[in-house]
Protein backbone atom coordinates (compact mmCIF):
# COMPACT_ATOMS: atom_id res chain seq x y z
CA UNK A 1 0.00 0.00 0.00
CA UNK A 2 1.13 3.44 -1.18
CA UNK A 3 1.77 5.06 1.96
CA UNK A 4 0.53 8.48 0.84
CA UNK A 5 -3.06 7.43 1.58
CA UNK A 6 -2.37 6.29 5.03
CA UNK A 7 -0.79 9.35 5.67
CA UNK A 8 -3.93 10.67 3.85
CA UNK A 9 -6.04 9.43 6.23
CA UNK A 10 -4.84 9.96 9.50
CA UNK A 11 -4.48 13.78 8.52
CA UNK A 12 -7.85 13.95 8.24
CA UNK A 13 -8.70 13.92 11.19
CA UNK A 14 -6.38 16.99 12.26
CA UNK A 15 -7.75 18.71 9.58
CA UNK A 16 -11.56 17.88 10.69
CA UNK A 17 -10.36 19.18 14.30
CA UNK A 18 -8.91 22.57 13.04
CA UNK A 19 -11.79 22.95 10.41
CA UNK A 20 -13.42 24.08 13.77
CA UNK A 21 -11.70 26.81 14.67
CA UNK A 22 -13.25 30.13 15.74
CA UNK A 23 -16.63 28.94 15.38
CA UNK A 24 -19.27 29.25 17.66
CA UNK A 25 -22.77 27.18 18.56
CA UNK A 26 -24.50 29.47 15.91
CA UNK A 27 -22.20 29.05 12.84
CA UNK A 28 -22.12 24.86 13.59
CA UNK A 29 -26.17 24.85 13.46
CA UNK A 30 -26.90 27.11 11.00
CA UNK A 31 -27.78 26.15 7.16
CA UNK A 32 -25.88 28.73 4.96
CA UNK A 33 -26.07 26.58 1.95
CA UNK A 34 -29.56 25.44 1.76
CA UNK A 35 -30.56 22.16 1.40
CA UNK A 36 -27.99 20.68 3.15
CA UNK A 37 -26.30 19.80 6.49
CA UNK A 38 -25.17 22.33 8.81
CA UNK A 39 -21.82 21.77 10.50
CA UNK A 40 -23.11 20.08 12.97
CA UNK A 41 -24.23 17.47 11.66
CA UNK A 42 -21.78 17.24 8.74
CA UNK A 43 -19.24 16.71 11.66
CA UNK A 44 -21.58 14.49 13.53
CA UNK A 45 -22.19 12.10 10.44
CA UNK A 46 -18.28 12.39 10.26
CA UNK A 47 -17.59 10.65 13.32
CA UNK A 48 -20.41 8.36 12.70
CA UNK A 49 -19.11 7.21 9.46
CA UNK A 50 -15.51 7.02 11.02
CA UNK A 51 -16.53 4.53 13.51
CA UNK A 52 -18.34 2.18 10.94
CA UNK A 53 -15.40 2.67 8.94
CA UNK A 54 -12.55 1.77 11.78
CA UNK A 55 -14.67 -1.26 12.36
CA UNK A 56 -14.51 -2.61 9.07
CA UNK A 57 -11.41 -1.80 8.03
CA UNK A 58 -10.03 -4.00 11.22
CA UNK A 59 -12.31 -6.88 11.04
CA UNK A 60 -11.55 -7.37 7.51
CA UNK A 61 -7.40 -7.01 8.94
CA UNK A 62 -8.28 -9.64 11.83
CA UNK A 63 -11.38 -11.91 10.36
CA UNK A 64 -11.83 -14.12 7.27
CA UNK A 65 -14.50 -12.60 4.40
CA UNK A 66 -16.71 -10.34 7.55
CA UNK A 67 -20.23 -9.27 6.64
CA UNK A 68 -20.07 -5.62 6.46
CA UNK A 69 -23.22 -3.93 6.97
CA UNK A 70 -24.51 -0.95 5.19
CA UNK A 71 -26.08 2.11 7.22
CA UNK A 72 -28.66 5.00 6.15
CA UNK A 73 -26.80 8.50 6.75
CA UNK A 74 -29.87 10.27 6.68
CA UNK A 75 -31.77 7.98 9.03
CA UNK A 76 -28.68 8.47 11.60
CA UNK A 77 -29.11 11.92 11.12
CA UNK A 78 -32.49 12.15 11.88
CA UNK A 79 -32.35 9.65 14.66
CA UNK A 80 -29.55 9.70 16.81
CA UNK A 81 -29.85 13.38 18.05
CA UNK A 82 -27.16 14.85 16.02
CA UNK A 83 -27.61 18.75 17.21
CA UNK A 84 -26.79 17.39 20.67
CA UNK A 85 -23.76 16.01 20.53
CA UNK A 86 -20.74 18.33 21.46
CA UNK A 87 -18.42 18.53 17.74
CA UNK A 88 -15.30 18.87 19.40
CA UNK A 89 -15.51 15.57 21.06
CA UNK A 90 -16.98 14.09 17.53
CA UNK A 91 -13.79 15.38 15.66
CA UNK A 92 -11.67 14.50 18.26
CA UNK A 93 -12.93 10.80 17.95
CA UNK A 94 -12.09 10.82 14.69
CA UNK A 95 -8.92 11.79 14.90
CA UNK A 96 -7.47 9.97 17.21
CA UNK A 97 -9.52 6.66 15.73
CA UNK A 98 -7.54 7.45 12.52
CA UNK A 99 -4.14 8.08 14.51
CA UNK A 100 -4.41 4.64 15.93
CA UNK A 101 -5.71 2.64 12.99
CA UNK A 102 -3.04 4.19 10.97
CA UNK A 103 -0.30 2.83 13.48
CA UNK A 104 -2.00 -0.53 12.41
CA UNK A 105 -2.01 0.26 8.68
CA UNK A 106 1.44 1.22 8.52
CA UNK A 107 3.04 -2.57 9.95
CA UNK A 108 0.17 -4.47 7.45
CA UNK A 109 2.20 -7.13 4.74
CA UNK A 110 1.53 -5.86 1.33
CA UNK A 111 -0.77 -9.35 1.12
CA UNK A 112 -2.84 -7.70 3.89
CA UNK A 113 -4.25 -5.00 0.99
CA UNK A 114 -5.98 -7.37 -0.78
CA UNK A 115 -8.10 -8.98 2.16
CA UNK A 116 -12.11 -8.39 2.03
CA UNK A 117 -15.16 -8.10 3.57
CA UNK A 118 -18.62 -8.54 1.98
CA UNK A 119 -20.28 -5.47 2.47
CA UNK A 120 -23.99 -5.13 2.09
CA UNK A 121 -25.11 -3.27 -0.28
CA UNK A 122 -21.54 -2.95 -2.36
CA UNK A 123 -20.57 -6.53 -2.36
CA UNK A 124 -17.12 -7.11 -1.93
CA UNK A 125 -14.53 -4.75 -0.88
CA UNK A 126 -10.99 -5.12 -0.34
CA UNK A 127 -8.86 -3.54 2.64
CA UNK A 128 -7.54 -1.10 0.39
CA UNK A 129 -10.85 -0.16 -1.13
CA UNK A 130 -12.04 0.77 2.29
CA UNK A 131 -9.09 2.59 2.81
CA UNK A 132 -9.66 4.94 -0.18
CA UNK A 133 -13.23 5.05 0.11
CA UNK A 134 -12.90 6.69 3.71
CA UNK A 135 -10.02 8.74 2.92
CA UNK A 136 -12.09 10.24 0.44
CA UNK A 137 -14.86 11.06 2.08
CA UNK A 138 -13.85 12.81 4.79
CA UNK A 139 -12.31 15.00 2.50
CA UNK A 140 -15.09 15.35 0.44
CA UNK A 141 -17.10 16.61 3.11
CA UNK A 142 -14.15 18.61 4.12
CA UNK A 143 -14.54 20.69 1.00
CA UNK A 144 -18.51 20.85 2.12
CA UNK A 145 -17.84 22.24 5.64
CA UNK A 146 -15.23 25.23 4.05
CA UNK A 147 -17.91 26.12 1.58
CA UNK A 148 -20.35 26.76 4.80
CA UNK A 149 -17.82 28.46 6.68
CA UNK A 150 -17.58 31.02 3.44
CA UNK A 151 -20.77 31.41 3.46
CA UNK A 152 -20.87 32.27 6.98
CA UNK A 153 -18.23 34.54 6.44
CA UNK A 154 -16.11 32.90 8.43
CA UNK A 155 -13.47 31.39 5.91
CA UNK A 156 -10.15 29.32 7.18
Amino acid sequence: MNTSMIDRFEQGGTKLRESLRGLVDSDLKAFPVPGTWSVQQLVIHLQDAELVAVDRMKRVIAEEKPLLVGFDENKFTEKLEYNRQNVVDAATVVELARKNLAIVLRTLPETAWSRFGIHTERGKMTLAEILEVYTNHLERHLKFLYEKRTALGKPL
